[in-house]
């Protein structure tokens, strides 16, 4: 029998990214219980590898709070680099990970280190047959579609039994259902499903009518603003969400910091009022910044569908002019000169040397401005010095807004350290016959040191006293802050400072080894050979790329005719799936017409025919647009003409 290692579901999880292990341990030191990192191959972001050493690192630190360590190992695999895949997995678990998390049903074939597997957001998990059929091969938790809106995330927790859910609750949003996009690897060979993807969805478009009318140039009409679940984390756990995942293995330090420290606090204002759910993990961040989404990277906000598809409320998801760091509003031009852009600032703000601004122009292209200094004047003005004196911004006129995508002051503030992580421990001083003690417990755990001396009566007791609770405090060097400290009053005995410091070591040092030893090591969940999958046919979407893959889906009932498309692409295939419309962000969506009726004051009422669209790129290629209004819920796929 397995014994249950897997936290409960009512154990909230934050779930950082970690471009690399000192990204890791900065979301470690502002809050996360759990982090997620990329290996030396085989991870979704191919630009966010790290060596076993770095991960090793990463662990050790993360443990020390009882924090978790996820590794990506979440590509499609070649029958050539499936060993290659098995045998990283296994020196991963000898480096510390705690997690590793899978796309590929190939690598469940055959041995793995007993660790926990979680399931991929490539995984495409947006049923409840699909959740439960996963959790009965073996995962403890997986990543349910980023598109699911809370009734959906309630109905795949209630299919599960114990496995845990994990959402997404800020960063970029793919427009297509991860794992079943297929663009990248269709025009340039770059595989989103091997972690190589181009991003062709934040290109602009030109979108014509079948019959040749052009209703959008050079759109962003695939460019998703990004999630943002700041006001929706107690629907989600009370929909069922344990893991709170942040997006963002390509994101910078300050990011992860800032955006951690947001969603920490966020978490623990709801655990404090609701005592039936708790951490995952151990210690109290304290952040010496205020911490704030708004001044990190952001391209707009949205909380997508999690209220499900709202016809009767504008529809905000694409960022149709620009996929950019486009800011929040800082200034409006008042003049404009080569090099220089006198502004008044919006209240609130200060803009510093070192900033970035952007402003949308007449040209309906954002353009950016660096500012080189940023002088005041007497009439409550301020001049900006651009970078390039000779530059005349292009497009930019009196009375435009200018926002702000770069801060430097806080970015300045994030750039050192700005978070301390501390475990609370109570520390009992002790005196017996001919020797003094020290007990460390954090609760759960003790660590306990002693000396046989002989004992002496202080000169000055007061004194005396006072060093010893001075010296019993520093535990800046260890995970652990003393928030308590017993001493006995009146101590009648001297406590050599060299004593009080070795004891406070050794307790510390005994401590933190009884946490390391006492840490529970996720193991991996059981499995069901035989249990069905939940398709009898499987074409190239369920992305079978090697034979162990094929054998995966036979022994639960399931076919697989077609291979994954990166090893043979397949002709007029729907290259993504959305739940994204481009007609809703175009505002010709026929079912918006009730709401909004004004719509017929501008678009003629047999353009909002659910009809296909035809998108143009820069480099004339050609997709269809197709509307499955149909479809509970409603979709669209795109493929190319």
């Amino acid at each position: 029998m397995v014994p249950d290692t897997q936290l409960p579901l009512n154990a909230l999880e934050l779930l950082s990214p970690a471009r690399d292990a000192d990204t890791g341990i900065a979301a470690i030191d502002h809050g996360a219980d759990a982090v997620y990192i990329g290996g030396p191959a085989f991870g979704a972001r191919q630009a966010a590898g790290n060596s076993l050493d770095d991960i090793h690192r990463l662990c050790e630190y993360a443990h020390r709070y009882h924090a978790r360590v996820f590794m990506a190992l979440n590509t499609l695999f070649t029958d050539e680099e499936l060993p290659k895949a098995r045998s990283l997995a296994f020196d991963a678990a000898k480096a510390g990970i705690d997690v590793l998390i899978v796309q590929d049903m190939g690598l469940m074939a055959g041995p793995l280190p007993d660790i926990e597997l979680h399931a991929s957001t490539q995984c495409d998990i947006r049923t409840p047959e699909k959740a439960r059929f996963l959790e009965e091969a073996g995962f403890s938790q997986m990543v349910l579609a980023r598109e699911l809106s809370l009734a959906e995330v309630t109905a795949c927790r209630a299919a599960l039994r114990r496995a845990r859910i994990e959402y997404f609750i800020h960063g970029a949003l793919c427009v297509s259902y991860s794992g079943q996009c297929y663009m990248s690897e269709a025009l340039v060979r770059r595989s989103a499903n091997r972690g190589a993807c181009a991003q062709l969805c934040r290109l602009p478009y030109d979108v014509f009518t079948e019959a040749g009318e052009r209703i959008a140039r050079r759109s962003h009409v695939l460019s998703l603003r990004d999630n943002n679940q700041t006001d929706n984390l107690e629907a989600l756990i009370d929909a069922g969400v344990s893991s709170f995942k942040i997006e963002g293995r390509l994101k910078d330090i300050v990011y992860v910091k800032n955006i951690t420290a947001w969603y920490r606090r966020k978490l623990d204002e709801i655990i404090a009022r609701r005592p039936e759910f708790m951490r995952s993990s151990d210690g109290v961040t304290t952040a010496a910044f205020e911490p704030d989404p708004e001044k990190s990277f952001q391209r707009g906000r949205t909380d997508y569908f999690i209220r499900g598809r709202e016809f009767d409320k504008p529809y905000e998801l694409a960022q149709l002019e620009s996929p950019k760091n486009t800011g929040i509003p800082a200034a409006r031009a008042e003049r404009v000169e080569p090099g220089v852009v006198t502004v008044r600032p919006a209240p609130g703000i200060t803009i510093v040397n070192g900033d970035g601004l952007t402003y949308l122009g007449a040209d309906e292209e954002v353009h950016g401005l660096a500012v080189n200094r940023a002088a005041p004047d007497a009439r409550g003005l301020m001049k900006l010095f651009l970078r390039n004196p000779s530059q005349m911004p292009p497009e930019l006129k009196k009375g435009m807004t200018l926002m702000r995508n770069r801060d430097q002051a806080f970015t300045k503030a994030l750039s050192g350290p700005s978070a301390e992580r501390r475990i609370p421990v109570t520390v009992t001083f002790m005196v017996e016959d001919d020797a003094l003690s020290v007990i460390m417990t954090d609760g759960t755990y003790c660590g306990e040191a002693s000396v046989a001396m002989a004992l002496d009566v202080p000169s000055n007791p007061e004194k005396n006293r006072a060093t010893l609770l001075a010296n019993l405090s520093k535990l800046g060097d260890t995970p652990f802050s003393a928030e308590e400290i017993f001493v006995p009053d009146p101590l009648d005995v001297f406590v050599p400072a060299s004593t009080a410091n070795m004891l406070r070591r050794e307790a510390a040092a005994e401590l933190a080894a009884a946490r390391e030893a006492g840490r529970v090591r996720p193991r991996r969940a059981p499995v069901s050979d035989d249990y069905p999958y939940p398709e009898a046919v499987l074409g190239f979407n369920a992305n079978v790329a090697n034979r162990e893959a094929r054998a995966f889906y036979a022994r639960h009932g399931a076919r697989v005719t077609q291979p994954a498309f990166e090893i043979k692409p397949v002709a007029g295939a729907s290259l993504m799936t959305c739940r994204h419309c481009i007609r809703a962000a175009l505002k010709r969506c026929p079912k918006m017409l009730k709401a909004f009726p004004e719509i017929l004051e501008t678009t003629p009422r047999e353009a909002l025919r659910p009809e296909p669209l035809i998108l143009v790129n820069s480099a004339g290629e050609r997709f269809r647009a197709e509307f499955h209004c149909r479809h509970a819920p409603c979709e669209m796929t795109i493929a190319k003409i």
